[in-house]
């Protein structure tokens, strides 16, 4: 399975709660960090839901 890496370009402060828990369950805590997932239909629907917070690396 392809894993993609994701990376916080922008800041939590001001978002909603559901954007603020996606990002948790993503694992993202801080700007800048990035994350590893399994390019799974659940991971791309995260990140569909918040790309304007995150970049994405395949």
């Amino acid at each position: 399975m392809a894993t993609i890496k994701i990376k916080q370009i922008r800041s939590r402060i001001g978002r909603p709660k559901d954007q603020k828990r996606t990002l948790d369950a993503l694992g993202l805590r801080k700007m800048n960090q990035e994350v590893e997932h399994n390019a799974t239909p659940q991971i791309l629907g995260m990140v569909h839901k918040i790309k304007h917070l995150i970049t994405v690396v395949e």
